[in-house]
């Protein structure tokens, strides 16, 4: 439907003992007046006029933990969503946006499972489970360079609150200023 395709691919590692995100976008736009994630989180793009667009996505969520004490406990976690969200870059003047969109997901598929000492413990699936991300940025553009704060947060509830609830909550914030090389087809430099 939409006039230009965005495609995003992201990946972050963390610390300590292991975590990664792994991030594939691939979205045609679906508004005419040109919504674009790149605009406000890669600068591939300037994003001219105010937009919206509806979003659909997939999440997935792999987690492993295990504690050592007198008897181990280890819990190990697969659960792919499904959902839709919206997104919307406002632009207040021409030199800045303003991002901000939601996506929650609803968990289709769960394999959980959790043993101590050993032995298995049963974790039965228990609608709603949900994973959702929201993302926010302001960037501010003059000539060809731009500085800018971007945020991702991502958010999962898992389980039953009768029996075993796990939530997760995860902020990611970003500054980054860059400096656009290129002509029609914008590509950027981030520091």
């Amino acid at each position: 439907m939409g006039k230009y395709h965005d495609t995003e691919l992201n990946f972050n590692s963390y610390g300590k003992h292991f975590g990664f995100d792994f991030i594939y976008q691939d979205a045609k736009n679906f508004n005419g007046r040109r919504f674009s994630y790149p605009a406000a989180f890669s600068q591939n793009y300037i994003q001219r006029r105010s937009a919206g667009s509806l979003l659909l996505a997939a999440s997935a969520m792999g987690q492993h933990a295990s504690v050592s004490m007198e008897h181990g406990v280890e819990l190990k976690m697969t659960n792919i969503g499904i959902g839709a969200g919206y997104g919307y870059n406002y632009v207040p003047s021409p030199n800045w946006l303003i991002h901000i969109s939601a996506l929650p997901t609803f968990i289709a598929y769960s394999n959980t499972s959790m043993s101590i000492g050993g032995e298995s413990v049963p974790l039965n699936y228990h609608f709603p489970e949900v994973i959702i991300t929201g993302r926010g940025a302001v960037v501010r553009q003059w000539g060809n360079k731009f500085l800018g704060l971007s945020m991702v947060f991502n958010f999962t509830n898992i389980g039953n609150k009768e029996s075993l609830t796990v939530h997760n909550t995860k902020w990611l914030v970003r500054t980054f200023f860059g400096l656009r090389l290129g002509s029609r087809r914008e590509v950027s430099l981030m520091l």
